[in-house]
């Protein structure tokens, strides 16, 4: 079923693509470590007064998705609320460097320092003010990057997803070990074949029809639709938010939650739905977590949600959280 014949579910103040009068918005690129580089919206209130300096954020996209995905509407509310704001394309997605659609979570984590970097080397921003919100996977992400870089003020997540746990276990404990095995074998066996010069493979990511399957269909109604499809340079509508099937197998390797209490005294804010089918990785996270820690519950809100829906997105709590902890 394609999307133009697809009437996508708006509801809620769905608002993807939303812009605002109070801020300016400038593509900009940045250098990580690895001499590599990211690119990013960056958002900048339109009353800031340059001689002094402001708390600053960085906001990750979801998983396979690219910063015109939900980061760069989260970027402008909060710019809307006085935060200087970046929206990351992770590498290897959207206008980022690197071969399409690979995985590579170190990396990932990474393009967050950077963008740290970046807005601690402009004069108007205050180093020490500097937090970051990840969404979806972004939210494994960003806590990654900040275990390791107390750079990172304040953390929040929203709709969390442990892409390490997703891949090797799946929700609910869904996937066996021997079917990890087989995800593993079919990507070494990839491998071999792309090494011989066979196409890419492509695995996981959005379904391209409706299936009946509520997790699925709710995915496609957000990126196989107008609500919020995008098809960046680089990629075609049957690639978009697919992994290559040779690189997604690091994510079994991928532990974000180990050591993520050494965060704490750094202040973490947990946001996910009631309904989300995700809400087992926000919930493990906090659990794990150090004081200060919070988990937030959006009442009635599913996963994809709380990607667009403004009307359920709490900024409020979002703008308080960070104005109360980058202070």
């Amino acid at each position: 079923m394609a999307s133009e014949t697809y009437t996508p579910d708006l509801s809620n103040g769905a608002d993807n693509f939303y812009k605002s009068d109070a801020v300016t918005r400038d593509a900009i690129t940045f250098r990580t470590v690895y001499d590599t580089h990211v690119a990013g919206n960056l958002f900048i209130p339109k009353n800031l007064d340059r001689n002094t300096t402001h708390p600053a954020l960085v906001v990750g996209h979801p998983m396979g998705a690219v910063k015109e995905q939900s980061a760069n509407l989260y970027a402008t509310k909060m710019a809307e609320q006085g935060f200087v704001t970046i929206a990351i394309d992770l590498p290897f997605w959207g206008d980022s460097e690197g071969a399409r659609n690979r995985v590579s979570p170190d990396m990932y984590a990474e393009a967050f320092s950077a963008a740290v970097d970046y807005l601690g080397t402009q004069n108007y921003i205050d180093r020490d003010r500097i937090g970051a919100i990840g969404i979806c996977g972004s939210g494994s992400f960003v806590i990654s990057a900040a275990r390791i870089d107390p750079r990172i003020r304040a953390v929040a997540t929203v709709s969390m997803y442990d892409m390490g746990q997703a891949n090797r276990h799946g929700l609910n404990k869904s996937v066996s070990l021997e079917d990890r095995k087989a995800a593993i074998a079919e990507a070494a066996q990839q491998r071999w074949a792309e090494a011989e010069g066979a196409p890419l493979a492509y695995t996981s990511g959005t379904p391209h029809e409706i299936t009946g399957n509520p997790i699925g269909d709710e995915f496609y109604d957000y990126y196989r639709t107008p609500r919020g499809e995008v098809i960046p340079k680089g990629q075609t509508r049957e690639t978009t938010t697919h992994p290559t099937t040779s690189s997604n197998t690091k994510f079994m390797n991928f532990y974000p939650f180990m050591d993520i209490e050494t965060i704490s005294p750094r202040p973490m804010l947990f946001i996910t739905g009631t309904e989300a089918h995700s809400r087992e990785f926000s919930e493990d996270a906090y659990a794990r977590a150090a004081e200060p820690k919070e988990l937030f519950w959006v009442e009635g809100a599913g996963h994809v949600d709380l990607y667009d829906r403004t009307g359920l997105i709490p900024f409020d709590k979002l703008t308080g959280f960070f104005n109360g902890n980058l202070d």
